[in-house]
C-alpha cells in the first residue's frame, strides 16, 4: 500500500511538472526571441540568440506607444475590477442573506449567464452603446464589468456561507448599519475571494483584444493589446517588436499574480468547494 502511494505521488508530480513546462515553454519562446534580430527569429525560432540585442525593447516601447496603452488598459482596468469587486460582493451578500425564492432565482440566474458566449452578442450589444454614445472607455468599462458580475457573485455567494449570520446579529444589536455590517465586518473576512476575482478579471480584462477593438474607436484610447496589433502588417510582421511588446504588455499582470498570489487559491476554494 505504502508504494502505491508513494508511486501515486510521484506521478502526480512527474506530470504536474510536465504540465507546468508546456505551459512555460510557449513564454520562454517569447522571451528569448525577444533579444534577437528579426533575420534570427526567422532563420531559428526556438534556438538560444547568437547575440543577444537590447535595442527591440526601446523601439517596441516607442513603435507601441507603451505609456498612451499601459495608461489605458490600467483605468480601465482599475475601474472595471474595483467596481465589479463592489457590485459582485454586495449583491452576493444581499442574496445570501435574504435568502428568498427571488435571490435563488438571481443566483442560478447569475450562473446561466456564464454559458452564454460574448461572440453571440457581441453584435446587438455594440450597436446599443453606440447608439447611447457609450463607446471608448466608458463603455468598455461597462461591458467589462457586465461580463465580470456573474461568476464573482457565483464566488462570492461561495464564500458567505462560510460566514455565520450571528456576526450580522451582534453587529445589528451593537447598533451597526446593514452598510456597516457588510464594509467593516464581512467584506474583510471576504480578501481572499476578492483578491481572487481580482486575480481573474484583472487578467482577462487587461489582456483582452477582441472587446477593445469592437468599442475603442478614438485615437489615443487604445489599450496595449491594440497598440501591440500594430505591429502585425498586411504584408510583414515585425516579430522582434511584437514578442518584445508581449513582455512589455505582459509583466504588470504577472506583478499582480505575485504579489497577491497567496490569497489565490484560498479564494478559489472558499468560492467554489462551498457553494
Amino acid at each position: 500500500m505504502k508504494k502505491q502511494l508513494d508511486f501515486n505521488k510521484w506521478l502526480i508530480i512527474f506530470l504536474a511538472t510536465v504540465l507546468s513546462l508546456s505551459w512555460l515553454y510557449p513564454f520562454f519562446l517569447i522571451f528569448i526571441n525577444s533579444f534577437k534580430t528579426r533575420t534570427e527569429i526567422l532563420s531559428n525560432v526556438i534556438g538560444i540568440p547568437k547575440e543577444i540585442t537590447l535595442a527591440n525593447y526601446p523601439n517596441s516601447f516607442t513603435a507601441m506607444n507603451y505609456l498612451s496603452g499601459f495608461g489605458n488598459s490600467l483605468i480601465i482596468t482599475v475601474a472595471s475590477v474595483g467596481l465589479t469587486v463592489l457590485f459582485s460582493a454586495m449583491a452576493a451578500y444581499v442574496l445570501h442573506r435574504r435568502n428568498t425564492k427571488l435571490s435563488t432565482f438571481i443566483y442560478y440566474f447569475c450562473g446561466v449567464t456564464m454559458l452564454i458566449p460574448f461572440q453571440a452578442i457581441m453584435i446587438p450589444l455594440i450597436n446599443v452603446f453606440g447608439q447611447l454614445n457609450l463607446l471608448n472607455r466608458t463603455g468598455l468599462t461597462i461591458m467589462n464589468i457586465g461580463f465580470s458580475v456573474s461568476l464573482s457573485v457565483y464566488l462570492y455567494y461561495g464564500a458567505m456561507r462560510s460566514i455565520s449570520t450571528d456576526l450580522d446579529d451582534a453587529a445589528n444589536i451593537d447598533g451597526a448599519s446593514r452598510m456597516a455590517i457588510f464594509f467593516r465586518i464581512i467584506l474583510p473576512i471576504l480578501k481572499p475571494t476578492t483578491v481572487t476575482v481580482i486575480i481573474l478579471n484583472g487578467m482577462k480584462i487587461w489582456n483582452d483584444y477582441l472587446l477593445p477593438s469592437l468599442v475603442v474607436n478614438r485615437e489615443g484610447m487604445r489599450t496595449l493589446p491594440l497598440e501591440l496589433y500594430s505591429f502585425f502588417g498586411e504584408f510583414t510582421t515585425q516579430w522582434e517588436l511584437a514578442l518584445t511588446g508581449l513582455i512589455l504588455a505582459i509583466i504588470p499582470i504577472i506583478l499582480l499574480f505575485i504579489s497577491l498570489q497567496k490569497y489565490f487559491i484560498a479564494g478559489l476554494s472558499e468560492g467554489s468547494l462551498k457553494m
